[in-house]
């Protein structure tokens, strides 16, 4: 029998990400394209010792289905932590759960924009944003990024034209603080004079930040939601990166009108998420280990990051430049105009060291001489040898494009 499926699925495609981690486990292969954080993060130890008292003082109640919304512990923690680390102030109410920050992703572009109409990204963007805003027909429209983040001049360009086109941008995505791909901060002065053009043509913003607490130089930044007078930002967080990506647990801080609509779309997809690892997640915060755990996760990924800029600068040329982060789990290179990374991948791979091209990170209009690369998960040994590999690659497409 020949399906014939919906147009909304005709929109579905493959991560090139997730394409990739069926390399991971060839012998000698060394990754730098996924995005996941190195296993020696993961408090083991401390979920054991959770889960256990968890499930004898409460597991009947853990284990049965919970509430749309989430788990209400969980909830009270987060308003304390947000308040604590972003100064974001809300309540349990202001909150709602999700399986891991993908599923928010996907939440939000379903219940604010109908498919056909448009929003407005960084471009790059967080490839999984890409996936989740195409699955509902949504329309992006990238605006361009230098060294300060979101070039917020251009922000304003871009909605005057839409507006003149009669499309004005249902919402605004912006990863501000150590941004996926790219691994920039957005400044101080575009922080303020994005919240200030989203105020004056009324255009809610959706701030993304999972990495928010890998920082490892330069001063922390106010996010958005802590500078928002007009109720205009809509917050997202992540536990993938401060506990575990294997529980699943993501939340969104936003008005209550946007939470009641999650809610009411949760219902209609898996009516609850996961009650255990919510409450685990819960704990976590409850018991301080947060605070306990991080630094030390930080400090390893400084040491990566540095590992990685030590090896971009002793191989690679005039012709490659590449970002500086100050924190989060990637940087960006951009290669001379001439060599595709798309299709230079095959030649990589055969070099046993993967990336991700950057092209699809574009929500519209890519660039082909880039690639996104990863240095959280990969030993730092690894990260030097795959840097000299990478370089060897790069310098035979060079050869061939001259």
């Amino acid at each position: 029998m020949q399906y014939k499926f919906s147009s909304l699925a005709q929109n579905l495609k493959a991560s090139e990400i997730r394409e990739l981690l069926k390399y991971k486990n060839i012998p000698g292969m060394i990754s730098l394209g996924g995005g996941m954080p190195h296993p020696s993060s993961f408090p083991v130890s401390d979920i054991m010792e959770i889960t256990d008292d968890l499930l004898k003082r409460e597991g009947r109640e853990i284990l049965q289905y919970g509430t749309t919304e989430g788990y209400e512990m969980l909830r009270v923690e987060l308003s304390k932590f947000l308040k604590d680390t972003e100064n974001i102030d809300c309540t349990k109410d202001d909150i709602v759960l999700s399986a891991g920050s993908q599923q928010a992703l996907y939440a939000i572009s379903k219940i604010m924009v109908t498919p056909g109409e448009e929003v407005i990204t960084e471009s790059p963007t967080y490839i999984g944003t890409i996936t989740a805003f195409l699955a509902n027909g949504t329309v992006m429209r990238g605006v361009q990024m230098d060294e300060e983040g979101l070039i917020t001049e251009l922000l304003e360009e871009k909605i005057k034209n839409m507006l003149s086109k009669g499309k004005p941008p249902k919402f605004i995505y912006v990863i501000p603080t150590f941004q996926n791909p790219s691994g920039r901060t957005l400044s101080l002065e575009r922080r303020k004079h994005l919240l200030e053009i989203a105020s004056r043509y009324q255009i809610p913003i959706i701030e993304d930040n999972p990495y928010g607490e890998l920082r490892y130089s330069g001063q922390k930044l106010p996010s958005l939601k802590s500078m928002d007078t007009s109720g205009l930002v809509t917050y997202m967080g992540t536990f993938s990166k401060i506990l575990t990506p294997g529980l699943r647990v993501g939340f969104t801080v936003a008005p209550r009108e946007v939470v009641s609509k999650m809610n009411l779309l949760k219902q209609a997809t898996n009516l609850a998420t996961n009650t255990l690892a919510e409450a685990i997640a819960g704990e976590y915060l409850k018991r301080g280990l947060v605070k306990k755990n991080m630094p030390r996760v930080v400090q390893m990924y400084r040491e990566k990051r540095d590992t990685m800029l030590a090896a971009l600068s002793e191989n690679f040329g005039e012709d490659a430049t590449w970002s500086h982060p100050d924190g989060g789990m990637f940087l960006w290179l951009q290669l001379d105009s001439r060599i595709n990374t798309t299709k230079m991948l095959p030649r990589a791979l055969e070099n046993k060291v993967a990336y991700v091209s950057g092209y699809s990170f574009y929500p519209d209009n890519p660039e082909y001489n880039t690639m996104r690369l990863n240095f959280t998960y990969a030993d730092n040994d690894q990260i030097v040898t795959a840097i000299e590999r990478l370089s060897k690659v790069v310098g035979q497409e060079a050869m061939m494009a001259k």
